[in-house]
């Protein structure tokens, strides 16, 4: 199973509530882990220009000013920006697929303020992260369904409309679905 540049979407029954109704792309799934990105939750009161304000980075009229996202539990003062494969970091990128790409460094945040870096990104601060065999047991478990993800659906849906747009995807309604788990 290769969930790199899918979409997890979390079950009714999860009973995390940092990933109730959660939508998370995943950047890197091998045998050792996996690690993703909360994209349809926003961190409360914190905008993109209050994060170049605390690491003095000058910010260009030109700049679009975004809603910082809550990435995930882990590592939670650390960044990182989703984006289209059509920017790459002079330092690091990791492209996930053809379609998408994240970076980590401190450049591409300097480049965003520039109104210079990519133009579909959303920037997050922690991520979501498993052990190895982790997240195929919460899967095993009903916790996650996954579904292929797409930019349009990542990048321009509202943050408050993804988790039922990425279920609608898969041709179910969030009115179906239970929060118990079965098996036949």
């Amino acid at each position: 199973m290769d969930l790199n540049g899918k979409l997890l979407i979390a079950m009714p029954g999860m009973e995390d509530p940092r990933f109730s109704q959660a939508l998370v792309f995943m950047c890197a799934h091998s045998e050792d882990g996996a690690m993703g990105l909360i994209v349809n939750k926003t961190v409360d009161d914190l905008r993109l220009r209050d994060l170049f304000e605390q690491l003095e980075i000058t910010q260009e009229p030109e700049a679009r000013d975004l809603p910082v996202h809550f990435g995930g539990p882990v590592e939670h003062g650390r960044g990182f920006v989703l984006h289209d494969y059509g920017y790459h970091s002079a330092i690091s990128t990791l492209d996930v697929n053809e379609e998408f790409a994240m970076t980590a460094t401190l450049d591409i945040l300097e480049d965003l303020a520039g109104g210079r870096g990519p133009v579909h990104n959303i920037v997050a601060l922690g991520y979501a992260g498993w052990g190895p065999g982790q997240l195929e047991s919460e899967m095993a478990q009903n916790a996650w369904l996954t579904v292929e993800a797409d930019s349009k659906l990542v990048f321009e849906t509202p943050n408050a409309e993804k988790w039922e747009c990425a279920l609608n995807k898969m041709g179910i309604s969030a009115l179906t679905l239970s929060a118990e788990a079965g098996r036949a």
